[in-house]
């Protein structure tokens, strides 16, 4: 059993990360992260799985980060730094639904929100009739996140719902934990962070999105984030109210899609916020331990007006053994 069902209290499970992403706490004595100087983690490689469904990355150098005002400093998104990558394969898509399911019927595995009896679901996708029977808690200054039993990545909105129509979505309520398992039985691994941010870049420098410098070009939205007042009213003007088709707006420069908003997605690097001004800046993998893992390219979620991390350079974390219903991965491979 782990710490926190140990803890089992409201208190102990039930933090905010940021406004559009809830988690667990870290368990008693996880290792945090030193400071500038520490130790990097080990380089993983990875280069059985199949390539279908993949790009093939130049690698190179970039420019990674950002200075901008906009951002989220505290989170450690500057200094603006050149950071050269070897290339890779990345999946072209997130990790859907029908492809998890495949995994979990070959491997009979259990997801961490499966083992808790529990992840955590927006109150806006929650049927207001439905709700003081499915809600067991709700996160303290962000209420809008709930604890629901029987959540996870085959329910996402609790015991009743189901994914028969939402196959090509991504996968969500799945913990670092599980997406690193998928990604061992895949013969692939997780990103880099350095990794993801290149290929969200699309070849663009320094651009604040994936596609430019305006959010909407011409009108057009590019990625499915929310639109309305958060938390309280979401226009869909993207067609969304949550998460879609993983292959529903267009593709960046490089032909990956969704690596802005729908759903955040797993890095494999601890987070640190200055870690990396001092750390190597060739094929970086942040650092050796931590608290929190790093997640990237915002949700449905995410509004301007609470969490712009649907930019190119934001960033944030969450605790290894986390699972939300705005939270899925995709894989890497070596070549």
């Amino acid at each position: 059993m782990s710490d926190i069902e140990e803890q089992g209290t409201k208190d102990a499970v039930l933090e905010t990360k940021a406004c559009c992403v809830a988690g667990k706490p870290a368990g008693v004595g996880v290792q945090i992260a030193a400071g500038p100087g520490a130790a990097s983690a080990s380089r993983v490689f990875a280069r059985d799985g199949a390539t279908d469904d993949m790009v093939l990355l130049p690698g190179g150098t970039f420019l990674m980060g950002t200075d901008m005002d906009a951002g989220f400093p505290m989170d450690g998104e500057g200094p603006v730094r050149e950071v050269k990558l070897d290339a890779f394969h990345i999946d072209r898509y997130p990790v859907t639904n029908r492809q998890f399911r495949e995994f979990v019927e070959e491997t009979h595995y259990k997801t961490d929100a499966e083992k808790f009896g529990w992840s955590f679901v927006f109150a806006g996708n929650i049927a207001s009739w439905d709700y003081e029977r499915l809600v067991k808690d709700t996160v303290r200054g962000a209420e809008w996140w709930c604890q629901v039993a029987g959540a996870d990545w085959a329910h996402p909105e609790g015991p009743e719902s189901h994914i028969r129509k939402r196959k090509d979505h991504p996968v969500v309520h799945i913990s670092w934990c599980d997406a690193m398992a998928y990604a061992k039985w895949a013969g692939k691994r997780l990103p880099t962070e350095a990794e993801f941010e290149y290929a969200a870049r699309g070849g663009l420098a320094q651009t604040i999105y994936g596609w430019g410098n305006e959010l909407t070009p011409n009108g057009q939205h590019m990625c499915n984030i929310w639109q309305g007042s958060f938390p309280d009213h979401n226009t869909a003007e993207d067609g969304y109210e949550g998460t879609c088709p993983v292959d529903a707006f267009p593709a960046n420069g490089y032909g990956l899609y969704s690596m802005t908003g729908n759903t955040w997605e797993w890095c494999a690097d601890w987070f640190h916020p200055t870690f990396h001004r001092e750390a190597g800046r060739v094929n970086p993998t942040g650092p050796m331990n931590g608290t929190a893992r790093v997640m990237r390219g915002g949700s449905y979620l995410c509004h301007h007006s609470y969490c712009n991390r649907y930019r190119v350079a934001a960033r944030s974390s969450n605790t290894p053994d986390s699972s939300t219903g705005n939270l899925g991965f995709r894989c890497v491979r070596d070549v």
